[in-house]
């Protein structure tokens, strides 16, 4: 697990046997002496928080090693995800954003032709007339000069490199050769994990 980098804290199971090659328990007598009883190695079991090298911690219960029962994900952009999981994949669950605002995947009206505010127009108000909110954010975020917003960090067309909201190295921007019938020239991808729910694409003409 450390290996990988991710971490663990919470409860384990310990003490249980296995068949060998097979993972089924069974105690040591019932064996023969072609299957050698094997100690299998400590589970996570109960409740605990399960942190993944991307910086997505799981907190919850777990069993067998799975996440199993109540359960949320917390993203590092501050969104949480609460599920009811079994043996790893959730069964219900519900995503809210760092701010507040949940998501519904039928009839969400958020930011919708009928209503364009933002999440935070929506609790704190609207502006006073002639000044303008941009974005979600208030203030909005700081972009360096020459540089892009792309959902989980800053990109820099020059250098062709995203680095997160810290400045720090995230990725490289990908360029792929296209023809078709509406483009022809190079497509910058600057592809974002899912849990940014971003896509952008710059065209080179």
């Amino acid at each position: 697990m450390e290996a990988t980098g991710s971490r663990y804290r919470g409860d384990i199971v310990r003490g249980r046997w296995a068949r060998r090659g097979t993972g089924l328990p069974a105690p040591p007598p019932a064996l023969p002496p072609s299957l050698p009883n094997r100690p299998v190695s400590s589970r996570m079991e109960g409740r605990g928080s399960y942190a993944l090298p991307t910086g997505t911690e799981y907190r919850g219960a777990l069993r067998d090693g799975m996440f199993d029962g109540e359960g949320e994900l917390l993203f590092p952009n501050g969104g949480t995800y609460r599920a009811v999981w079994h043996r790893g994949v959730p069964t219900q669950g519900k995503y809210t954003f760092a701010d507040g605002l949940e998501y519904k995947d039928k009839k969400w009206h958020y930011c919708d032709g009928y209503d364009r505010r933002f999440y935070t127009e929506i609790c704190s108000g609207l502006k006073p007339a002639g000044i303008s909110q941009l974005t979600n954010l208030d203030p909005p975020r700081k972009i360096p000069v020459g540089c892009y917003d792309c959902g989980d960090g800053f990109y820099n067309p020059e250098t062709r490199v995203i680095v997160d909201y810290k400045l720090r190295f995230l990725r490289n921007a990908e360029q792929r050769s296209v023809q078709s019938d509406s483009v022809v020239g190079d497509v910058l991808c600057v592809a974002v994990p899912l849990s940014a729910q971003y896509t952008k694409l710059n065209l080179l003409m």
